[in-house]
């Protein structure tokens, strides 16, 4: 009975792992960089000025890999000008 509740605790524990392993560091984009982009999860960038800041794009390729990409983009504060 031990065990099988020590297994039932296990599995997840083990899917959390991989799961969090599987989110790999985000590749820098440099300009001319063939991206396989079929589905964009979310774009994070920190807008509290107007300048040109790092952001990154969490996509899904078309083999269904997840990529995180790190870009430098203007912020959306400036658009207020």
């Amino acid at each position: 009975m031990k065990r099988a509740l020590l297994c039932l605790l296990a599995v997840p524990l083990a899917v959390t792992a991989l799961s969090a392993a599987a989110v790999e560091a985000p590749v820098v984009y440099q300009y001319g960089m063939k991206l396989d982009v079929a589905h964009v999860i979310s774009i994070d960038q920190a807008n509290d000025r107007c300048e040109v800041a790092p952001a990154r794009m969490t996509y899904l390729d078309s083999h269904g890999q997840q990529h995180v990409l790190q870009y430098l983009r203007q912020t959306e504060m400036c658009s207020d000008i």
